[in-house]
């Protein structure tokens, strides 16, 4: 044919075609360290057969060894995979830290919960300002408040609780009228007082509000103090990210241990809340590098079978955390000992210096077979492994490419890719989707909190939402261990969406129709459904909400950490991460602003949630995938059908044949090398 011809004459063979990217999410033969026939194995929508493994190149080719690139497939069970008593210890090191880091991520909810405050002139059995008699500001009570004008409250009196919340907020947004003592006027709208006395609820006798006085005017630092903490980490994924990419993850391991100890320490001892506030925004920063690094090495310790346990294990732990965070306060009883006491255990970390290494996987991925050689010595010493076991030829392969130099990569490249950069685009709005979303399922839940004696104090709160996380994180190991990474993020996706959709659509209609009983129907719906029916499904909505939207947050950072190739792992993860901290910053935005946009808050996140579950279907299935290695392998980390085809079913691609007479596809003609003409697009052939 006229395509062969045209082969021929550039010194290719008649009748072959280049490789196809494989649709079961493996790696085609010549580009990807062939890890199908090297132990990776296919996917439930592969259709071809397994490919010879390519002779490898010699040393000091264009491409080093495809032995050493297929480190899941030939590397890692050289070393014994999760076997070796080494790399168990090295993985036990990445889940002790998250417990501090829990305490750290949840430490604003006591550092700057809005405690109860009166004039200190009051008698003691005087209302506290802000709250009704049950300890809470209600909505009822500011419609019934008819003493002098009153100033909007600018802190809720509801604790938010769990990673969204930083704290505790309120309805409005400046302090409400402090009641007049008795032998004086009006002062009440103008918050004349000039010293308080404070009620807090979190176990500790003083916070940073009760310190630096700060309600009344002075309440909008306070949401200035807890997005201070958010904007800092915000900004510490994305800088670190690309930083443990090009300089290796140890290094921004160890330097962002180091100064989270200078700036955590320094917190403690602000002398006031602008330095509190400047200060948190650093500890934000260095504890990113931290969260980011633990997270890629622990990923690329672990064989394919073992990622999503490794990581759930580490999830638990931060959630043991965040449980013992209101002991942790009534035991320091002072927030200058308790943020000391929360920092202070990374200086165990500094030990991490000599036990800790590099990323192998890392290291061979940007071809530093040098530093690769050394640490390989180093788990066979370590484990005490017999040279004899290297049957595949490991360390033969990696002396002949120890010249070679190395090659790193920055997180832009990923902008010339075809498929890589819309995955990692997915899993950021869903991230930014399942955190953003979290606050407002949150809001709901703690707003019906005065008719709802569980829900009536700070611990309550706190406790419910810890609860809904763990529990979450309990429903996500069966869900994807069943469905996978795509079909269980696209399951809690659909139902953090019938919740959002049912709390804003549902409820409102209802309680429409209870409102203006005009006909006969709607009457029988007003007396059907009373308005503590409705708070109740609403209620129920919430934690429904809550539930699926933390699972979804947490799957896409998981989900991400997969399918992005080693060389930009950090890259990655760090955008996916700052996406959360963009949707964790709403919650503070909207106490700031006097809940004022809440509403049109909650649909724009709930509008996301439907673009979401189209968009996950565009997304590869990783379970029990090889890792990629480098960016053309994240190219090849192609989609499977949702659903294996059936047998004898005509497939809709165009066969490879077809597809070479197709005048507009002659530069990618490079999808199916070896493969025969009837071969589809994707890799699998019509039965």
């Amino acid at each position: 044919m006229a395509i062969d011809r045209r082969r021929e004459a550039a010194g290719g063979v008649p009748g072959r075609l280049p490789p196809a990217a494989e649709e079961n999410g493996a790696l085609p033969p010549g580009d990807a360290a062939a890890s199908a026939p090297l132990g990776g194995r296919a996917g439930p929508g592969g259709g071809g057969d397994i490919q010879p493994l390519p002779a490898p190149h010699a040393a000091g080719g264009p491409h080093p060894s495809l032995l050493l690139l297929d480190y899941d497939g030939s590397v890692l069970p050289f070393l014994g995979g999760l076997g070796g008593g080494y790399q168990k210890t090295l993985v036990l090191l990445t889940w002790i830290p998250a417990l501090f880091i829990g305490f750290s991520q949840f430490s604003d909810s006591f550092l700057l919960d809005q405690p109860n405050f009166w004039c200190r002139g009051d008698s003691k059995g005087a209302e506290p300002a802000g709250v009704t008699a049950t300890g809470r500001w209600g909505g009822g009570d500011l419609a019934n408040w008819t003493s002098p004008p009153t100033t909007p409250f600018s802190t809720a009196a509801w604790g938010t609780a769990g990673p969204l919340g930083n704290g505790s907020g309120a309805e409005g947004g400046d302090a409400p009228p402090l009641p007049s003592p008795p032998d004086k006027g009006d002062n009440a709208s103008n918050c004349d007082c000039h010293a308080w006395n404070y009620g807090i609820r979190t176990g500790l006798v003083q916070n940073v509000v009760s310190k630096w006085d700060l309600v009344c005017d002075n309440a909008w630092k306070v949401h200035v103090a807890k997005f201070s903490l958010l904007v800092g980490l915000i900004f510490g994924y994305l800088i670190t990210g690309c930083i443990a990419d090009w300089f290796g993850r140890r290094p921004v391991l160890l330097f962002s241990v180091i100064f989270i100890l200078v700036f955590g320490l320094t917190v403690a001892l602000s002398v006031n809340v602008t330095m509190f506030s400047t200060l948190r925004f650093f500890e934000g920063f260095c504890l990113a590098g931290v969260i980011l690094t633990l997270y890629a090495l622990r990923i690329e310790l672990c064989p394919p079978g073992r990622r999503f346990l490794i990581t759930m294990v580490a999830s638990f732990v931060a959630t043991a955390g965040q449980l013992l965070m209101p002991g942790l306060a009534a035991l320091c009883r002072d927030w200058q000992v308790l943020q000391a006491l929360i920092i202070c255990p990374f200086l165990l970390m500094l030990l991490y210096w000599s036990i800790f290494p590099e990323s192998l996987r890392w290291l061979v991925a940007t071809h530093q077979f040098a530093s690769a050689k050394k640490l390989i010595l180093r788990f066979t010493q370590k484990n005490r492994m017999n040279p004899e076991s290297d049957i595949k030829g490991v360390m033969p392969e990696l002396e002949k490419e120890l010249s070679r130099r190395p090659k790193k990569v920055c997180i832009v490249k990923v902008v010339g890719t075809r498929n890589l950069w819309k995955n990692i685009v997915v899993l950021c709005v869903n991230s930014l989707t399942g955190f953003g979303i979290h606050h407002c399922f949150a809001r709901s839940m703690m707003g019906h909190e005065v008719k709802v004696p569980l829900l009536e104090n700070f611990y309550a709160d706190y406790y419910t939402a810890a609860g809904i996380a763990l529990a979450s994180c309990l429903a996500v190991c069966p869900a994807v261990r069943v469905l996978g990474r795509r079909g269980g993020l696209l399951l809690f996706m659909i139902l953090t969406a019938l919740a959002s959709l049912l709390q804003l659509g549902l409820l409102n209609l209802i309680g429409k129709y209870s409102q203006h009983p005009d006909s006969e129907l709607q009457l029988k719906l007003a007396v059907g459904m009373s308005d503590s029916v409705k708070d109740k499904f609403s209620i129920t909505f919430s934690i429904v909400g809550m539930f699926a939207s933390h699972a979804v947050g947490n799957l896409s950072v998981f989900f991400c950490a997969e399918i992005t190739p080693t060389v930009i792992r950090c890259g990655g993860l760090g955008l996916v991460l700052a996406s959360a901290g963009f949707g964790m910053l709403t919650a503070p935005i909207i106490e700031l602003h006097n809940q004022k946009g809440y509403f049109l808050h909650h649909i724009i996140f709930a509008c996301c949630t439907l673009i979401c579950i189209i968009c996950l279907l565009l997304l590869p299935e990783s379970r029990d995938q090889n890792l990629p290695e480098s960016i053309p392998d994240g190219e090849h980390y192609t989609r499977q059908p949702l659903l294996p085809p059936r047998r004898g079913e005509q497939p809709l691609l165009l066969t490879n044949a077809e597809l070479k007479d197709y005048s507009g596809l002659h530069d990618a003609a490079a999808v199916g090398d070896g493969l025969p003409d009837g071969t589809t697009a994707n890799g699998g052939r019509p039965m």
